[in-house]
């Protein structure tokens, strides 16, 4: 099927993954017509007939193509001339749109698009949750040919970020050391096991978990190291936050019904049980309000943010105590 006389429209939030499909696209066009002459523009600031002048051919090539990007700053005027295209494509001329995602702007001409027969979308949404982020490592990794397990995924997550581009980079990475096998929590351990992210997820672990003295080790480590306190308290507060959904579930939920619902993989939900058992409703809510005073202290500009961290780690040990 050809790509000419037809409108690749692509949405969402996920710039990573717009960017591939939009390559995708550019591929295809080459493909299909190589003399074809792409033109690349921004759709902010363009006037009344200026996207014909942009897709119309060149003098070397009977066939062009036209990527406008930022959709959702298309002028109004403007607008009436895509839509009006759209109805009636040309059969020489393949158009992709990349449109940003970015809340409601735009979103009358997005609806206008997806009515006509000559627009296909593609719509990239980035993951939500921790549980999204490794499934999306996994299927990451699956396509270049290596395995992971899904503690290990969830710990490159916890090691690297919710960034889909860093985690893609780390990826290739792993994907480029291993010739044989899975990829392991070991093995993510000794390349990224010295990232703040996570020393941070390991002192809201040990914290959680009551193990004072190694929580308190780890935070002193972690301030010597100038490791961002914001990196501690988040890591805490997301660790509290998974609790408090497993401890509202409603019962009788499958593992997969609960994974989805706390957010996390379904490896992680035997481990939040088990953490779980040293808690209530009243210990989290506490604990919650610690870590959420922590916060402020710290992004605030506090006198002395490792102070804060530390008083953080032992109220929640006290709250859990209680």
């Amino acid at each position: 099927m050809t790509v000419f006389g037809s409108i690749l429209l692509i949405t969402g939030n996920a710039e990573l993954l717009a960017e591939r499909t939009r390559a995708r696209a550019v591929s295809t066009i080459t493909a299909e017509q190589p003399e074809c002459e792409i033109t690349t523009a921004t759709a902010a600031g363009l006037g009344p007939g200026e996207i014909a002048g942009l897709a119309s051919p060149s003098l070397f090539s009977a066939a062009s193509a036209l990527v406008l990007t930022e959709l959702q700053d298309l002028p109004e005027a403007a607008q009436e001339e895509l839509l009006a295209y759209a109805q009636s494509p040309s059969p020489d001329i393949a158009m992709v749109l990349v449109h940003g995602g970015a809340g409601q702007k735009g979103k009358k001409l997005l609806d206008q698009l997806r009515g006509q027969a000559s627009v296909t979308e593609v719509k990239h949404e980035a993951p939500k949750y921790e549980r999204d982020f490794t499934r999306w490592v996994r299927t990451e990794l699956r396509e270049l040919n290596t395995r992971i397990d899904e503690e290990a995924a969830s710990l490159l997550v916890a090691a690297v970020g919710q960034d889909l581009r860093a985690l893609a980079g780390a990826a290739d990475q792993l994907a480029a050391t291993v010739t044989d096998g899975a990829i392991t929590a070991d093995l993510v351990r000794r390349y990224f096991g010295g990232r703040a992210d996570v020393r941070g997820f390991d002192i809201a672990d040990a914290t959680i978990d009551g193990r004072i003295h190694v929580a308190l080790e780890q935070v002193r480590w972690a301030a010597a190291a100038k490791v961002e306190s914001v990196l501690i308290t988040g890591a805490l507060a997301s660790g509290l936050r998974s609790l408090a959904r497993l401890a509202d579930a409603p019962p009788g939920l499958s593992e997969a019904d609960l994974a989805r619902h706390v957010g996390a993989p379904p490896f992680k939900i035997r481990i939040l049980r088990r953490q779980l058992q040293g808690w209530d409703t009243r210990s989290l809510a506490s604990a919650l309000d610690a870590v959420a005073r922590a916060d402020i202290d710290v992004k605030g500009g506090a006198a002395d943010p490792a102070f804060a961290v530390e008083r953080m780690v032992l109220q929640v040990a006290a709250a859990r105590t209680a």
